[in-house]
């Protein structure tokens, strides 16, 4: 058994935690006051993952929830005491090699107004429901043949 790795971000009223596991089976989460289980099944070799964190702060059980799909698990922990920042995921400041800061995701929240706040969420809500790559239009037009003012030959060098 070994743990899974995991990325965590911060937000107002929750604490996302992303557990990186390919082709996952048997998930288990359960969620306590201020103790997180994750277990699962992973990869094409079946490796079991098993990771137990003991939460910076409490949790509201009932409203956190998780997600699978084929390359993670998204767990959504409900904060007992919402607005107040969480500047580790731990209770303990010991380092966790499995664990780091999804800095992509991140924000510093702290500061913003609500308008901000809301605004941000619903921007990253939106761009987690759009599509892949493959969808995204050609904002510079690089199918377009025409001759360009660059496109000019240039002069050898000496």
């Amino acid at each position: 058994m070994q743990p899974a790795s995991a990325k965590w971000y911060d937000r107002r009223d929750y604490v996302f935690i992303e557990f990186c596991v390919e082709d996952s089976k048997d998930v288990q989460v359960k969620f306590e006051k201020a103790k997180f289980d994750f277990s699962c099944l992973g990869g094409t070799d079946n490796i079991k993952h098993l990771n137990e964190i003991d939460l910076f702060e409490a949790i509201e059980q009932k409203d956190s929830k998780h997600r699978r799909t084929d390359r993670s698990v998204l767990c959504r922990l409900r904060k007992a005491d919402p607005g107040k920042s969480w500047p580790r995921l731990t209770k303990d400041k010991a380092k966790l090699n499995w664990l780091s800061v999804d800095f992509n995701n991140w924000k510093d929240w702290e500061n913003d107004s609500e308008e901000e706040l809301s605004n941000f969420d619903n921007l990253s809500e939106m761009m987690n429901t759009m599509g892949g790559e493959d969808e995204l239009a050609d904002v510079d037009g690089g199918d377009d043949d025409s001759a360009d003012s660059d496109d000019e030959k240039m002069p050898d060098l000496e």
